[in-house]
């Protein structure tokens, strides 16, 4: 990724920011909302259960995460679902979104190459952050 640090944006070859969203979830509110089935089936995929290991905290970050990418794309949760914002980890812990359906198409919509996330959270709070990025042509 190429940073611009002289105010010129728009060259050719450079990666920019097409969105930034955030958002800050109480995990007590996802714990309650994780004993009814229809917001586990509506909200996450079976890969983002199983890494999770039914921990709530991880749950509310993954939450965040997915309304910070539909800050960042300006459309909220209509027409993507948060199912199709697949959040997971890598080996380090650094967390990462896979993009399938109507959030695919609407990344692809705005130009969006990559989405930089970023987690955090207290005991009360998760905390998220998404950098949605586009190269031009």
């Amino acid at each position: 990724m190429a940073f611009v640090t002289d105010g010129l944006y728009g060259r050719e070859g450079l990666d920019l920011i097409i969105g930034v969203g955030t958002d800050l979830v109480e995990i007590k509110r996802i714990e309650t909302a994780l004993k009814t089935d229809s917001f586990i089936s509506r909200c996450f995929t079976l890969d983002e259960l199983h890494m999770a290991k039914d921990s709530p905290t991880k749950l509310a970050g993954n939450f965040a995460v997915k309304e910070a990418v539909v800050k960042a794309f300006g459309c909220g949760f209509y027409p993507v679902s948060p199912s199709e914002i697949e959040v997971l980890r890598d080996p380090s812990g650094k967390p990462y979104v896979t993009l399938t359906g109507e959030a695919k198409k609407k990344a692809e919509e705005l130009g969006v190459t990559s989405i930089q996330v970023s987690i955090s959270n207290t005991k009360d709070y998760a905390l998220a952050f998404a950098v949605a990025e586009g190269g031009l042509a």
